[in-house]
C-alpha cells in the first residue's frame, strides 16, 4: 500500500519532542558536570548552554521551526543568493585578488587564473600596487567583456577609474566589474580623506556609459581586519552603504539606479556557522534599507565575499588551506555573489603559482564537486542557521542606528565611536585566543617548532594610519618569533623541563598538555623524572601528574627541583602545593604564561 506523500509523517513511530522533555534530559547532563541540581528550573536550562559572540550575538542552546523567519529564497528579504546555479548556470563569481608591482608579473598571473578557472580579476592599484598608468599593460590579452575587473585603488581611485574606463572605452565592449570606490573606507583604513563627490561622479558615469560596471565598493573588511565581530562589520557596512546612498542621489541618480552601483564586500573565516549568517543577515539588512528607501522590489545586495586576513597565521601556513576551505564553504552556502579565497602563504608575502592554484581549486572543488551553486538558500530551513541570521541582524541594525544617530558613519569614524567599538570586541576576543577558548591549530594548539616556512617576495605593504589591522595569531606569533632569535643566537631553543611523577598512564595527559602550552610560545620541553632535571639544560620545570599523586609527591618534587636549580616551577591542574610558584591548565591566560616563562628564560623583547 503506498501512502500518500500529504499523509506521511516522519517519526511516527515516536513520541512528539518536546522542549521540556529536552531540558530534563539536558539538567540531568548537567548535574553531573556540577552546572545545575536537581531544583534547576527548566526554563533556566537553556540559559547555562547558551552563549554570546564577542560583539554581542546571542548564540542559543537550542533552536526550533518557531524560530526560523518566513521567506523563501530569491524573494524579499533576500536572505540566499538571488537564484540558484543549477545545470548551464554560473555559480559565484571566482575572483583572485592580485597585489604585485610589476605589470608583467601580474599579467601572466592574471592570464593564468582565468585559464584555470577564475573568472574575475581584482587588482590592487597605487601605493605600492600596480602604478595606474601599468592597467593597459597588466590588463594586455584579458576579454573585459568576459571577465569583471574589480580595482583596489585607495587615494588613488579617480586615477585608476580614469585610466580604466579610458581602456574599457576603447575595446569596444561592454565592460563589467567595479571601479573600487570607496571613500569612506579609504577613511576607516588610512585616517585620509575621500571624496564622495569623485565616488558619485563616477557612479553616474558608469549609469550613462558602462551600465554593467559598479563604481561603489562598500568594503566591511576593514573593520573586521580590527578586530570587529560579525554584527560590528555589517552594522558599519549597511551605515557606509546609506551614506553612499544618500550621496548618489543627492548628486541626481534614481534611487534603483544608486543601489545598482553598490558592492560590499564582506569577510568570511573558520567560524563557517557565523560566517553563513552574516552574509545572509547583510541581504536582510539591505532590504529593509532599500524598503525604506523606496527602491524596487527586485533590489538585492550584492555580496562579494572574502576569506578572512586575521584569520590567517605565519606559523604552519599550510593549515591555512583548510581554514579558507571552510571560510569559502560557508561563502558559497551564505549565497555570496563573488568570493575571493586568499591563497594560503598570504601572511608570509606575494602567493607563488602553487599557492594561487591551490585557491582556485578551492572554488572548483566547492562548485563542481559539492555542487554549492546548484541550490538557491542551502541554509535556508536550518532553524538554528535562521536563528543566527535573525539574530546577527538584529545586533547589526541596533549597530547600524547607533552609529545613524551619532551623525552617520563619517561622524562615527571621526569622534571614536566606531574604533572604540571594535577596540572592545577585539579586547574580548584576544582575551579568548590567549586562554585558547578560540584555538588556532598550529599556532596555540599542536605547534611544530621544526618547522620550515616557505620563502616568498614581499608584498605591498597595506596603507596605516586608520583603524588598526590585527591578526587572530599575533600574539603568539610574536612569542614564536623571540623564541626563533634566542635559537639563532644561542644554537639552543629557550627550555623547560616536564617533571613527571608516577606511572605513564598517569602523568601522560597533564605532560602533553604542558608540552603543547609551552612550545605554542616556541619553548621546547624535555620530559623526565625531578632527579633529571639539573641535567636537562633547562631553567624552569612543570609537574605533570595527577592529583592524587601530586598530594603525596609535589611538594617533595618541587623541592628536587628547587636544588636542581630550578628558578620557577608551575604544577599541570589548579591545585596548590608547597614549593610550586603558578599552575597551567585548560583556560588558563596561555599568552601570559608563555611571556612569564620566557622572561624567567631570559629571552626578553
Amino acid at each position: 500500500m503506498t501512502v500518500p506523500p500529504e499523509e506521511l509523517e516522519l517519526a511516527a513511530a515516536f513520541p512528539p519532542a518536546e522542549r521540556d522533555r529536552w531540558r530534563e534530559m539536558v539538567r540531568g547532563v548537567l548535574r553531573k558536570s556540577g552546572a545545575a541540581t536537581e531544583d534547576t528550573p527548566l526554563e533556566e536550562i537553556e540559559g547555562l548552554l547558551a552563549h554570546r559572540t564577542y560583539d554581542g550575538v546571542p548564540i542559543p542552546a537550542l533552536s526550533t521551526r518557531a524560530d526560523a523567519p518566513p521567506g523563501r529564497p530569491g524573494l524579499v528579504p533576500y536572505a540566499g543568493r538571488a537564484r540558484a546555479g543549477g545545470e548551464g548556470l554560473a555559480g559565484w563569481d571566482v575572483r583572485q585578488r592580485h597585489a604585485g608591482a610589476d605589470p608583467a608579473a601580474v599579467r601572466e598571473a592574471v592570464l593564468a587564473d582565468l585559464e584555470n578557472g577564475v573568472t574575475s580579476v581584482w587588482l590592487e592599484v597605487g601605493g605600492a600596487g600596480l602604478a595606474p598608468s601599468a592597467l593597459p599593460e597588466a590588463l594586455r590579452g584579458v576579454l573585459l567583456d568576459l571577465a569583471p575587473v574589480v580595482l583596489d585603488a585607495a587615494d588613488r581611485t579617480g586615477e585608476a577609474a580614469e585610466v580604466f574606463l579610458a581602456l574599457a572605452a576603447g575595446t569596444g565592449t561592454a565592460v563589467s566589474g567595479n571601479l573600487g570606490a570607496d571613500p569612506l573606507g579609504l577613511r576607516a583604513r588610512t585616517g585620509a580623506a575621500g571624496s564622495l563627490d569623485e565616488a558619485a561622479e563616477l557612479a553616474a558615469r558608469c549609469v550613462r556609459d558602462f551600465p554593467r560596471l559598479r563604481a561603489i565598493t562598500v568594503d566591511g573588511t576593514v573593520h573586521h581586519d580590527a578586530g570587529g565581530g560579525d554584527a560590528d562589520e555589517l552594522g558599519a557596512a549597511v551605515a557606509a552603504g546609506v551614506a553612499y546612498l544618500r550621496a548618489l542621489t543627492g548628486s541626481g541618480l534614481g534611487v534603483d539606479a544608486a543601489f545598482g552601483q553598490i558592492e560590499f564586500r564582506l569577510a568570511v573565516n573558520a567560524d563557517q556557522f557565523s560566517s553563513i549568517a552574516k552574509i545572509r543577515a547583510l541581504r536582510r539588512l539591505w532590504a529593509r534599507v532599500a524598503e525604506v528607501s523606496g527602491a524596487s522590489e527586485g533590489t538585492a545586495a550584492r555580496v562579494h565575499a572574502v576569506t578572512s586576513a586575521a584569520m590567517m597565521t605565519r606559523r604552519d601556513p599550510w593549515v591555512n588551506m583548510l581554514r579558507t576551505t571552510v571560510a569559502a564553504f560557508a561563502a558559497g552556502v551564505g549565497g555570496a555573489d563573488a568570493v575571493t579565497v586568499r591563497p594560503f602563504d598570504a601572511r608570509l608575502g606575494l602567493p607563488d603559482d602553487f599557492a594561487r592554484r591551490i585557491a582556485r581549486n578551492t572554488h572548483t572543488l566547492l562548485l563542481e564537486e559539492a555542487s554549492l551553486d546548484r541550490v538557491a538558500d542551502p541554509a535556508g530551513g536550518s532553524w538554528y542557521v535562521e536563528r543566527l541570521t535573525e539574530d546577527t541582524a538584529r545586533a547589526a541594525w541596533t549597530w547600524f542606528t547607533e552609529i545613524e544617530r551619532a551623525g552617520g558613519f563619517a561622524a562615527a569614524l571621526e569622534s571614536g565611536l566606531i574604533a572604540d567599538r571594535l577596540a572592545a570586541t577585539w579586547a574580548r576576543r584576544r582575551a579568548g585566543i590567549a586562554r585558547r577558548e578560540a584555538p588556532l591549530t598550529g599556532v596555540s594548539e599542536f605547534p611544530n617548532l621544526a618547522e620550515t616556512l616557505p620563502e616568498r617576495e614581499p608584498a605591498p605593504p597595506r596603507p596605516g594610519g586608520g583603524l588598526p589591522a590585527v591578526t587572530y595569531a599575533q600574539d603568539f606569533e610574536a612569542l614564536r618569533d623571540r623564541s626563533d632569535a634566542h635559537a639563532a643566537a644561542t644554537g639552543a631553543r629557550p627550555r623547560v623541563f616536564l617533571a613527571v611523577l608516577g606511572p605513564v598512564a598517569v602523568h601522560t595527559a597533564r605532560a602533553s598538555f604542558a608540552a603543547n602550552l609551552f612550545q605554542a610560545g616556541g619553548i621546547e620541553t624535555v620530559t623526565g623524572a625531578p632527579g633529571e632535571f639539573a641535567a636537562s639544560g633547562a631553567a624552569v620545570a612543570c609537574l605533570c601528574s595527577s592529583d592524587r599523586v601530586y598530594g603525596e609527591e609535589a611538594a617533595a618534587a618541587a623541592r628536587v627541583l628547587r636544588d636542581g636549580g630550578a628558578v620557577k616551577v608551575w604544577v599541570a591542574g589548579k591545585g596548590t602545593y608547597e614549593g610550586v610558584d603558578a599552575n597551567v591548565f585548560a583556560g588558563c591566560d596561555a599568552v601570559e604564561v608563555l611571556e612569564t616563562t620566557l622572561h624567567d628564560l631570559g629571552v626578553n623583547r
